[in-house]
């Protein structure tokens, strides 16, 4: 793993948006993960944060606070905030006071981008709406990461991850897996992480027509509809229809022998996909004979009328070697398959490891730390880590003395 030093702080960027400036009032992981993939791409994030309260609320992002530091770093530098919030700068602004919404006002001036994820009520209350900044600046793009779209019933309701995972049907879909009617969550923030996609995306595409056509707009992406999208590309299914031909759910998902299967040793995830995968698949097995000629096997029609046969009857063909040597035997033949890592697996994962995945890093304040280097390459505008997450209001004297100047 490559150590990346402190010492590299503030290094010029080069990525796609270098010159864009973004005026960043999110919080929590929805709307902070959206501007972090601006960051990575050259964007000028300003990140403006809360102060402390009177009744001893510490101030700053909320994802500030989970984790556990090394002993003897500052307040407020978890691992979720350190992941989220790289190259942004952190300004503390109290936006209920004439002053601070002054201060956002002088920092839009100067910004190309604005956005929030706090509910539209709260910001026009605070004289931070779109119509209320697009006078500020003409060709602003105003990205409002929502909960939910402004033309439906639950428009200005408080949602979270949770909340949007029961109402989109995430939380219903392992039932339909394993017959258990219990709802459950993914084990994962997924609506606020698919969301934010979508608001990376929707800024970029704001910023294009800008460029062509010297426009700003309102930009609008609400959650419920976002993560329901994600979830309805396979799952509408037969209900596309109008009458429906069948059922919800591309049913190859939710076979419950669509799982990672047991060898002799361990787990190992395999797909065999094409004809010719699963004609070698059933040779390197020893799987009886009869099959190679089997019109649910053979063809792609017939293995899509019949997934939960074809995957049931996978895993006691796997009983004969490892899971390692299944990888060797199988790779030989272009069958895609891996063996299962846990997640304390991956820092030792030898594709992450070469790619340098998990850069280390000396933050100033925490001290070494990994951070995810960003997914996307870029042969002409690499995206970047040029510095780490800031703490709490630590280039608030350096913002206000740039938009000092500027003005």
């Amino acid at each position: 793993m490559v150590m990346s030093s402190s010492g590299n702080q503030g290094a010029e960027p080069k990525g796609a948006l270098s010159g864009i400036r973004v005026v960043d009032i999110t919080n929590v992981v929805y709307g902070a993960y959206g501007t972090s993939i601006l960051g990575d791409l050259g964007a000028d994030i300003i990140k403006v944060e809360a102060p402390s309260t009177p009744v001893g609320g510490a101030g700053g992002d909320v994802m500030r606070w989970p984790g556990h530091p090394p002993e003897g770093s500052p307040p407020g530098m978890g691992p979720i905030f350190l992941a989220i919030n790289r190259n942004k700068r952190s300004i503390v602004v109290d936006i209920t006071t004439e002053e601070g919404r002054e201060t956002v006002r002088r920092l839009v001036e100067s910004a190309d981008v604005f956005t929030s994820n706090m509910r539209m009520a709260t910001l026009k209350r605070h004289g931070l709406g779109y119509e209320d900044l697009v006078k500020v600046k003409p060709d602003l793009i105003y990205v409002h990461a929502a909960g939910y779209g402004s033309d439906g019933p639950y428009n200005g309701l408080p949602a979270y991850d949770d909340i949007i995972q029961a109402q989109s049907g995430f939380a219903s879909l392992q039932s339909r897996v394993d017959g258990n009617p219990q709802p459950r969550y993914l084990p994962t923030i997924v609506g606020d992480k698919t969301a934010a996609l979508f608001m990376a995306y929707a800024t970029m595409a704001a910023l294009f027509h800008r460029e062509r056509t010297g426009t700003g707009q309102f930009v609008e992406v609400p959650m419920l509809e976002c993560l329901t999208s994600f979830l309805l590309v396979e799952h509408l299914f037969d209900e596309t229809f109008d009458p429906p031909t069948g059922d919800w759910t591309y049913q190859r998902m939710t076979s419950p022998d669509r799982r990672p299967y047991r060898t002799r040793d361990g787990y190992l995830g395999v797909m065999p996909y094409s004809d010719q995968n699963w004609r070698d698949f059933l040779i390197l097995t020893g799987a009886d004979e009869a099959l190679l000629d089997d019109p649910r096997v053979v063809t792609y029609e017939g293995r899509a009328q019949n997934y939960h046969w074809l995957y049931s009857m996978i895993e006691p063909l796997l009983q004969a070697h490892s899971a390692d040597e299944w990888v060797g035997i199988f790779t030989a033949k272009g069958i895609p398959c891996a063996r299962v890592n846990q997640l304390e697996d991956l820092k030792t994962d030898p594709h992450l490891v070469a790619t340098n995945f998990f850069e280390r890093r000396v933050h100033p304040d925490v001290g070494p730390y990994f951070a995810l280097r960003h997914p996307v390459r870029f042969s002409e505008t690499p995206a970047t880590i040029r510095f780490d997450a800031p703490s709490l209001g630590q280039h608030t004297e350096e913002v206000l003395s740039e938009i000092s100047q500027e003005t």
